[in-house]
């Protein structure tokens, strides 16, 4: 079953005159700010309310990430054969009503890691499933044209609430308490919910061949188009390949700031920080960068720039008073550059697949970013007590330029002109 979304009125001035859009745009940055709000709030309310131990803090934050793989395999299909707006609509709704169970909880005297770890697994869950709808809502919304423009706007928004979410947890903690200030978060979430509510666009059900509706259907559906596309199987590999050996710093970036360059706390999070401005700027970038006559390109040399600057990393093992910049510069190019690469990658993507398996195809990107990551964590621990950190640094640093030879090998390196997105 496929569908179509018939938009009422249609844009002659783009984007900023797409009311539909900014209902989105405004949506999502309320997403955006609430899903970094609550993946900060959570871990000081277990700290400081709960006392809760390493190992507690640590399996709740893996519970808002681990959800993310079971949700890619299960929801790939709905997304394809429901309206997404509700979808968003509700997964807005659940994580507002999460949210607001903690402070209930809290002022009963009820409040429990149990209850944490549940509302952090689900609240996780419905964020990628909101991720997934949303990706897949945006060609109906504002038509392929003008897909590069909706990304880049989209990402940059992305970029401010991780550069500046976290932060904004912590000012709330202070001053209101953490448990009264995940009140705030649940109203992000409510405020994004209303705006998806008020979008104008009809989406409308049509009849289309019957599609096996089984979990493992779908899951087979989505990687078969994913597979199939000469343009979106080279992103798939490029990505397995960046997330595996992005694994690598995952588990041992922390470790190599704090044990072996003895980098404060506080000087860790400002360097990290820095990593949403570099963001931010590569999505100011992507639309010029979508302007190239040969634009196939300029996305695989994104990409190549954004994994070599990863090689500051480990350099700054062996740089003395020369660590901080390097791992400044790491973060503003390479996340600069690599935020570039990503919204070029979903918009080309979303404009080469079908519709109808849209959202199981987004799905599988998911899936293998879950699946990816944490192996590549898996691996490092050990090589790291092996070999040394800095050394299973330099591994993870190298491995991730093999994604780089994977888009020269494809047709992705020959798109010219407007073969990603025309962006109107």
């Amino acid at each position: 079953m496929t569908q179509t979304v018939k938009v009422r009125w249609w844009p002659t001035g783009g984007l900023w005159r797409h009311p539909d859009f900014l209902r989105l745009w405004g949506a999502q940055a309320g997403s955006a700010f609430g899903s970094r709000i609550t993946r900060t709030a959570l871990p000081i309310i277990a700290i400081l309310t709960l006392r809760a131990t390493p190992t507690e803090v640590g399996i709740l934050s893996a519970l808002g990430v681990a959800p993310g793989v079971l949700v890619g395999v299960f929801v790939g299909g709905r997304v394809d054969r429901a309206a997404r707006r509700p979808l968003l609509v509700g997964a807005d709704l659940v994580r507002a009503l999460l949210i607001l169970t903690i402070p209930l909880a809290a002022w009963t005297g009820f409040l429990s890691m149990p209850q944490l770890y549940l509302v952090s697994a689900l609240a996780g869950a419905a964020t990628t499933l909101f991720e997934i709808a949303a990706t897949s809502f945006l060609p109906t919304l504002v038509g392929r044209d003008l897909l590069l423009q909706g990304n880049a706007r989209l990402g940059a928004t992305e970029s401010v609430a991780e550069a500046a979410g976290p932060g904004l947890a912590g000012v709330l903690v202070q001053l209101l308490t953490a448990p009264v200030a995940v009140i705030v978060d649940a109203l992000s979430y409510l405020w994004s919910a209303l705006l998806l509510g008020r979008i104008r666009a009809v989406e409308v059900r049509e009849g289309g061949v019957a599609e096996e509706a089984t979990v493992l259907g779908d899951v087979r559906a989505g990687f078969r188009a994913c597979w199939a596309s000469p343009l979106v199987r080279p992103l798939l590999l490029a990505d397995t390949v960046t997330y595996l050996f992005g694994g690598f710093f995952m588990a041992l970036y922390m470790v190599l700031a704090l044990e072996t360059l003895r980098l404060s706390p506080a000087a860790v999070g400002l360097v990290i920080s820095v990593g949403g401005v570099g963001a931010f700027a590569g999505a100011l970038l992507a639309e010029p960068l979508g302007r190239a006559r040969r634009v196939g390109a300029a996305m695989v040399a994104s990409l190549a720039v954004g994994q070599a600057a990863v090689l500051l990393v480990p350099l700054a093992a062996h740089a003395g008073p020369l660590a901080i910049p390097l791992l400044l510069g790491q973060q503003l190019v390479g996340d600069a550059f690599a935020s570039a690469y990503h919204i070029h990658a979903v918009s080309l993507r979303q404009r080469v697949l079908p519709e109808a398996v849209l959202g199981r195809a987004n799905a599988t990107f998911h899936v293998v970013a879950g699946v990816s990551l944490p192996a590549g964590a898996l691996i490092a621990g050990p090589l790291a007590e092996a070999i040394g950190v800095a050394p299973a640094v330099w591994v993870g640093a190298i491995g991730g330029l093999l994604a780089v030879p994977v888009l020269l090998a494809s047709p992705v390196w020959r798109l010219r002109g407007s073969g990603v997105d025309p962006a109107g």
